[in-house]
This record gives C-alpha cells, structure tokens and sequence, in this order.
C-alpha cells in the first residue's frame, strides 16, 4: 500500500545539529590555551565515567580540559609543520589516536606527572571488562538483600527462593571467575555485591611546551622543534621572512642584470 502524502515526521524536539560553527569554536578555544598556557598534555583514560571526568576538573579549575572529535583537535594544533599553530604542535596532533583528550596547565611536568600517577579511583566493571577476581556465592539466606529484589537475582541467574522473607541462594553460584569476559548479567551482581573491580584513571602519553619542544612520556625521548617558516597558520612573522627572501633574490637579480649590461656596454 503506498504511503500517505499526509504523513510527516515532525521532529518536536529544540536541539539543533552540531555544524561548522561548533568545531570553529573549538579550533579557536584550544588556540587560545595554547597562547595562555604553558603546558600541554596528551592523555587516555581507563574506565571512563563522565561523573568522574566532571570531579577531575573541578580539582584542575585552574587548567583546562578538551574532549573533542580527534580530527578537530588536530586541525587546531596544526597536521604539519607547515599548518602548525605554534612549533611543536603538529608532533602532538599525530598522537591523537583513540579516545584521548588535551589537558592546559601552568603547573611543572614533575606536578602533573606525579598528581595523575597517585590518581585512581575504584569503580565497578562494565560489560567486556575482564574479571580481576573470583567471586562466589554459598547456598544459604542472603541477608544482605530485601525481600522484594528476589525477583531480580533471578533474573541473573542466581536460583533463589524467598523462605520467610528471607531470600535464599538454593546452591552454589558462581558470579564470576578471574580472568573471564564479564556479561551485563555479572557486572550488574558484582555491582549489587559491592565488588568494584576496575579504576578510573588518566594515563599521559605526550607533552608540549612553549618552548616547542615535545615529550613523549612513555618512551621519555624529546623533540627538538624545526623551526621553519609558517605560513599557513602562523603567521605575520612567516609572511616577512618570507617576503625579506624575495626582495633579497630580486636584488641579486638585478645586480647581475647590471653588471651583464655592463659587458655588453664594454664589448
């Protein structure tokens, strides 16, 4: 049966897509910090949780932190050396690979290095995390559970019966064993048990100063910045290196015109 020319869909919904003039705002905005900032830091997280994220930088409000599309980012700080914001850069937008953000600081490397090194916090697995523990339930009354949730841990597979309202583990069961790949059932028993297994932290993978120069922090190497003439992204100064060449190589030009002239004039 053909369709209705009647029917629409109508979107009843205010929020606008995400265009051109968001990703310009993030350009500008990480070009900004490089300016005002003299530390730039590459990192990953493990077990990302935004409650987290949002506790992490109300203890850094003096910093500021980038979570963005990676090809953005990369425009921002420059893909070459050519198109580099500021020298250096474009060595750290290679490293933007994965899910990765930029943290801004003043503070010394030694500072950052060692607050995220003590920074972990515990958290319960998600579904695909491997287990780092075993964890087993006897058969018997579990006391530590209302009544009226003997319905749920029968649906992750626990095989319980209320006894005087008091729910009871029928035999033993095993949630989960060390080393498996964890399923929503046994992330969410673990979770109900107490039991978290995983924890939220940063790792740091890079960093830029103001200098030009780029760290990477797990091999420890550094790199000198090659500083070259910017034209694409940097520059005033480029532009009159630039144009100082010119004007240099069309004065040698005429010289030489001059003196062939010369010659000539004395043949």
């Amino acid at each position: 049966m053909p369709k209705s020319k009647r029917f629409k869909k109508v979107s009843l919904t205010q929020t606008k897509k995400k265009g051109l003039e968001t990703k310009q705002k993030l350009i500008e905005e990480i070009r900004s910090c490089v300016d005002n900032y003299a530390r730039l830091f590459i990192f990953s997280v493990e077990n990302m949780r935004n409650s987290k994220i949002k506790d992490v930088r109300n203890m850094w409000k003096h910093s500021r932190f980038f979570f963005g599309k990676n090809k953005v980012m990369a425009v921002a700080l420059g893909k070459s050396s050519e198109a580099e914001y500021r020298d250096g850069l474009h060595d750290m937008s290679k490293r933007l690979l994965g899910n990765v953000g930029l943290l801004f600081t003043n503070d010394t490397e030694d500072e950052v290095l060692r607050w995220f090194e003590k920074y972990a916090e515990p958290e319960f697995a998600r579904s695909g995390n491997k287990a780092t523990i075993s964890v087993t339930l006897d058969e018997g009354p579990l006391n530590q559970f209302p009544h009226n949730m003997e319905p749920q841990l029968r649906k992750l597979g626990l095989p319980t019966l209320l006894k005087k309202g008091v729910i009871t583990l029928l035999a033993e069961h095993k949630v989960c064993k060390e080393g498996d790949t964890l399923t929503p059932e046994q992330t969410r028993m673990l979770k109900l048990l107490g039991h978290a297994t995983v924890e939220f932290k940063f790792e740091l993978k890079a960093m830029w100063t103001n200098n030009g120069v780029v760290k990477d922090l797990v091999s420890g190497k550094e790199i000198q910045p090659n500083r070259t003439t910017k034209v694409a992204a940097g520059g005033s100064e480029g532009e009159e290196e630039h144009n100082e060449e010119e004007e240099e190589e069309e004065e040698e030009e005429d010289k030489e015109e001059e003196e062939d002239d010369d010659d000539e004039d004395s043949d």
